[in-house]
C-alpha cells in the first residue's frame, strides 16, 4: 500500500510563505508570467495506461459527475443505493458536493471512494470558501465584498486557506472563482458573486484567488464562460440571451477569462447562455421537457439560440483555440432549465462533448446522458479519439491531484484545520475593510447609545427568526438598545402594522435589507413586497432611517429616496459584525463600491465617518 501523501501546509511554513508571497506580489498580481497549473508528464503516462485497460462504458462514465446533498444515509437506504449504483455500475468519474454536514459529507465520499475502481474527483462550489457548501464552517464574504476592500491579496489569502480546508475535506476541485463581470443591476443570479463591473478589477481579484487555490493543489475553475454578468435571467430558471458582438465580448466578458487563463487556471465552466452573435443556431423549447431541479422555469422562445454549453464555436473555437485554453472544460449543471427546456439529456450530453466539454456536471439523468453518449460512440458520431481526449485529461488530473495515492480522507484532522482562528480572522479583516457607506445625508452616524432605535428587517428567505442575529448581538454589545421586527413574504397585515407602530415610536429606524442571491429562486435578489411597502412609507416620512443592504447592493436603485445607505454585500456573520461596528463608530467605513449605482454613485464611491 502506498503511503498517504499530505497536501496541507504546516502552520509555521504557511505563515512564512504568505508573508513572502504578499511582499513579492505587493505591486501587482500580474507582476510576472504565471506557470500553468497542469498535470505532469508522469500524470499523463499513468492516464494512458489506464485508458488501455478501460472499456467504452468505463471511459464514458468518467465524463459524468453526479451531485449530492449529503446527510446521514444508512447503507440500506434508497438514496445510498442509488449513489452506489452510479459509482459501481455507471462508473461515474466524480461527485459534486452541495449542502451538507461536514462529517456526513466526508464519510459518504469516503464510502464512495472505497467502492470506486477509479478514484472519484470530488468538486464543490467554494466561492466563499468551504462554508458555501459545508454546514457549520466559516464563510468568507462574497467576492464583491472582497473587491470593495480594493486589495487583491485578500482574495489570494482566501484562496490559500480555502485550498487547505478543501483538501482536508476531501475536495480536490473548487468550482470557483466567479469571473463574470456584473454590469447588469437586474442580474438575479451573479450579483455579489462577482468582483464587480470593471473587467480589470475582476481580473486582478480572480487571478489572485485562483493562484491561492492552486498553490494548495486544488483545481480552480473560472465561471461562467462566456460570461453571465450582463443578464436579467437566471440560467437555473431559463435561457438568458446576451446579444452582443464578438468585439464587445472581447472587451468586457472575455477579458477576465483571458486573464485567469494566461495566469494558469486549470479549469473553465461553460454556462447555459444564448449568444446569438457568437452562435446563431436557433433553438426551440421542447414540447415535453424533463423537470428541472429548480423552481418555476422561465420559457423563453423569442431569439433563443444554441446554449454556449452546446456550441462548438463558443467552446472549441473561442475558448480552446482563440484563448489557447488546454485545461479541463466543465459544463454548468446539466439539470438547469437553461438547458433542459430545449434539449433532452441524452442529446444535450452528446452535443456538450462535441462542443468541447470534458466533464458533464450534474445531469438531470445520468442514465440518459450515458445512454446518449454510448449510442454516439458506437455510431461514430463521437469518435473514440474524441472520447479518449477528455478521459485522458480527467485521469491525468486525478493523478496530479493525488487521488492515486490518497483517495480516502482522514476524519481526525478536520477539526484541527477547518474553520481555524486564522480563517475567522481573515473573514473579519476582509469584512471590516469592505463595508461601504454610499450615501449619508442626515446626521445619524455614528449611531448614538442614547437614541431609541427600531430595527426593521426584511428578508427574502425563510429565516426571519434568526437572519439578523449576529447584527443584533453586536449592536447590543455596543450598548445600542432597540426593538426589532423582521418581515418576509409571509408577513401578515398585523405584523406590518406592528412594525409601523414601532417605527413611529423610534427616533431612528435601522432598515436591515436581506435581499440575497438565491440561485433558481423567484425574486432572487429583491425584498418581498410586504417589507418593501412598509419601507417605502417610512422613506416618504420625515423619519431618520439608516438603510443597510445585507446582500444585493443595487437596492438603492429601487429606493432612490434613501438618505443614508450602507452596503454590506452579504449576510455572513463577519459582515454583520463589521456593519454593526461601523454604524456605532468602532471602525471606519473603509469600502469602495466595485459597481455603479443609480443617482450618480459611481464605482469607487465610499464615504468616511470617523470614530467619535
Amino acid at each position: 500500500m502506498k503511503s498517504q501523501k499530505s497536501f496541507l501546509y504546516p502552520r509555521a511554513f504557511l505563515s512564512v510563505f504568505i508573508c513572502i508571497h504578499l511582499w513579492t506580489n505587493s505591486f501587482s498580481v500580474f507582476s510576472a508570467p504565471q506557470q500553468k497549473f497542469r498535470p505532469s508528464e508522469k500524470a499523463y503516462k499513468w492516464a494512458d495506461k489506464q485508458i488501455k485497460k478501460m472499456s467504452i462504458d468505463e471511459r464514458i462514465g468518467q465524463l459524468i459527475h453526479v451531485g449530492i446533498n449529503a446527510r446521514f444515509q444508512n447503507q440500506d437506504s434508497a438514496e445510498f443505493k442509488e449513489l452506489k449504483r452510479q459509482v459501481v455500475e455507471n462508473k461515474v468519474g466524480g461527485i459534486i458536493v452541495f449542502v451538507g454536514g461536514v462529517y456526513e459529507t466526508v464519510h459518504l465520499m469516503n464510502r464512495m471512494q472505497e467502492l470506486a475502481e477509479t478514484p472519484l474527483l470530488i468538486s464543490s462550489d467554494f466561492e466563499t470558501g468551504v462554508a458555501m457548501r459545508f454546514e457549520d464552517t466559516t464563510n468568507f464574504p462574497w467576492n464583491m465584498a472582497i473587491a470593495a476592500t480594493g486589495n487583491p491579496e485578500y482574495a489570494r489569502r482566501e484562496g490559500i486557506i480555502a485550498a487547505r480546508e478543501s483538501r482536508t475535506l476531501g475536495v480536490q476541485w473548487a468550482l470557483a472563482p466567479t469571473v463574470d463581470v456584473n454590469n447588469n443591476a437586474e442580474n438575479p443570479v451573479i450579483n455579489v458573486r462577482s468582483y464587480g463591473e470593471n473587467p480589470a478589477d475582476v481580473s486582478r481579484f480572480a487571478v489572485a484567488f485562483a493562484q491561492g487555490l492552486q498553490s494548495g493543489n486544488v483545481l480552480a475553475t473560472a465561471k461562467h464562460f462566456p460570461g453571465h454578468g450582463d443578464t436579467a435571467v437566471d440560467s437555473h430558471r431559463g435561457l438568458p440571451i446576451i446579444n452582443f458582438s464578438r468585439n464587445r465580448f472581447d472587451q468586457i466578458e472575455f477579458a477576465p477569462f483571458k486573464s485567469v487563463i494566461d495566469a494558469g487556471i486549470g479549469s473553465v465552466m461553460i454556462s447555459h447562455i444564448s449568444v446569438p452573435q457568437l452562435d446563431a443556431t436557433k433553438v426551440e423549447p421542447l414540447k415535453k421537457s424533463i423537470k428541472a431541479s429548480y423552481t418555476e422555469s422561465e420559457v423563453i422562445t423569442e431569439g433563443t439560440t444554441m446554449p454556449a454549453t452546446l456550441s462548438p464555436n463558443v467552446v472549441t473555437q473561442i475558448l480552446i483555440k482563440d484563448m489557447n485554453f488546454d485545461g479541463l472544460v466543465v459544463t454548468d449543471a446539466m439539470d438547469m432549465s437553461g438547458l433542459t427546456l430545449y434539449f433532452n439529456q441524452d442529446e444535450a450530453a452528446v452535443r456538450a462533448i462535441l462542443a468541447g466539454a470534458d466533464v458533464l456536471l450534474k445531469p438531470a439523468s445520468a442514465d440518459l446522458s450515458i445512454k446518449g453518449l454510448k449510442q454516439a460512440v458506437v455510431s461514430g458520431r463521437i469518435s473514440e479519439e474524441r472520447l479518449n481526449h477528455s478521459v485522458r485529461k480527467i485521469l491525468a488530473w486525478k493523478y496530479q491531484l493525488g487521488l492515486t495515492e490518497q483517495k480516502i480522507t482522514p476524519l481526525d484532522q478536520i477539526d484541527k484545520i477547518v474553520s481555524s482562528d486564522e480563517t475567522g480572522q481573515l473573514a473579519n479583516e476582509i469584512a471590516e475593510n469592505a463595508i461601504t457607506l454610499v450615501k449619508s445625508e442626515t446626521d445619524v452616524l455614528p449611531l448614538k447609545k442614547d437614541k431609541k432605535v427600531f430595527i426593521l428587517g426584511v428578508t427574502n428567505g425563510e429565516d426571519r427568526n434568526f437572519v439578523s442575529n449576529t447584527f443584533q448581538k453586536t449592536l447590543r454589545a455596543a450598548g445600542i438598545n432597540f426593538e426589532a421586527v423582521i418581515l418576509d413574504e409571509r408577513s401578515t397585515e398585523e405584523e406590518k402594522n406592528a412594525a409601523r407602530k414601532k417605527a413611529v415610536e423610534a427616533e431612528i429606524v435601522l432598515a436591515g435589507l436581506f435581499g440575497r442571491v438565491r440561485s433558481g429562486a423567484k425574486n432572487s435578489v429583491g425584498i418581498p413586497e410586504a417589507g418593501a411597502k412598509v419601507l417605502r412609507e417610512l422613506l416618504q416620512s420625515d423619519k431618520k432611517i439608516i438603510n443597510v443592504s445585507f446582500g444585493n447592493p443595487y437596492l438603492l436603485n429601487n429606493f432612490p429616496e434613501m438618505k443614508t445607505y450602507v452596503v454590506a454585500y452579504g449576510d455572513m456573520p463577519s459582515l454583520q459584525r463589521a456593519t454593526a461596528r461601523a454604524l456605532v463608530g468602532e471602525i471606519n467605513f473603509n469600502g469602495k463600491l466595485p459597481i455603479s449605482l443609480g443617482g450618480g454613485y459611481s464605482r469607487g464611491t465610499g464615504l468616511q465617518v470617523g470614530k467619535p
